[in-house]
């Protein structure tokens, strides 16, 4: 009887993936590790080819990057054929310091609108939340999938790696942000590095509102994201997907392969989810 039960709850989706109509959206989180640091052999100079190379073979529709400097960005649009990006720089709003930014393959996807919001009690401009100890932004984007003629939303941010209070009322802020902005009920996609676990109490809200392509994939990785040049395993992952409006998630797993001779990408692995409409 449990069997039974089991397998009526699964039906749907099984029935969605396998339908030959059935369209899978893959959705991207990369956080690229800031350009300006300086990781000797790991340095963006010596791995800015592999993190192009990882995006040509993946072909994600849309993706977000943390931590990007205007160069990395600059960098990924001319050796990534097909792709735009957007996003401002958090700490002025224009250019300066890092980027939330959302690229999508123009080929498949098109802007609609846009925008950058900061994490903080005054989110329309550039400013510290709480007690965070930068200042973080979320970037949304309003987007059509030219094969489906579908819109959708896709949202990317970078939560506090210092501040509990910011990082809940920081989440707290982009679900509200989420929720107002789209009376049509469009799918929605959340990506970013969460900076938590994810047992952390500061996602309970978030998975009553939209649901964790990592738990609900049947072909999923629950693997170390962040690993620090390698030195960290074994340790939960903080890089995310979220989506609410899609019929499910089809799979979820991080990119851990090397490209170009080169070992990692960034010191985080990213990670990809192919939603379903």
């Amino acid at each position: 009887m449990k069997h039974g039960i089991l397998l009526a709850a699964l039906l749907p989706l099984i029935a969605c993936m396998c339908s030959p109509g059935a369209e899978f959206l893959p959705v991207m989180s990369f956080n690229v590790r800031l350009g300006v640091a300086d990781d000797g052999a790991f340095s963006w100079e010596n791995r800015k080819a592999a993190a192009a190379a990882m995006i040509a073979d993946q072909r994600p529709a849309v993706f977000g990057v943390q931590e990007a400097y205007d160069f990395q960005l600059d960098f990924l649009k001319g050796n990534c054929p097909g792709y735009a990006y957007v996003g401002v720089g958090r700490e002025d709003g224009v250019h300066e310091g890092e980027h939330m930014a959302v690229f999508y393959d123009t080929e498949r996807i098109s802007l609609e609108d846009w925008g950058t919001y900061w994490l903080s009690e005054t989110p329309e401009e550039p400013s510290f939340g709480w007690d965070a100890a930068c200042k973080r932004t979320a970037t949304w984007t309003l987007l059509r999938d030219r094969k489906t003629g579908r819109a959708f939303y896709f949202v990317n941010t970078h939560l506090d790696h210092v501040g509990e209070t910011a990082r809940r009322n920081g989440l707290a802020l982009v679900l509200e942000r989420i929720v107002g902005m789209n009376p049509e009920g469009y799918p929605m996609a959340l990506v970013g590095d969460f900076n938590v676990y994810p047992d952390d109490p500061c996602l309970g809200d978030l998975r009553k509102k939209m649901q964790d392509a990592r738990e609900t994939a049947p072909d999923t990785d629950r693997g170390v994201t962040w690993h620090d040049w390698g030195k960290v395993s074994g340790t939960p992952p903080i890089d995310y997907v979220f989506y609410s409006g899609f019929s499910g998630c089809k799979s979820f797993r991080r990119i851990t392969r090397e490209y170009g001779g080169s070992i990692y990408v960034s010191d985080h692995y990213p990670v990809i989810a192919d939603l379903v409409y």
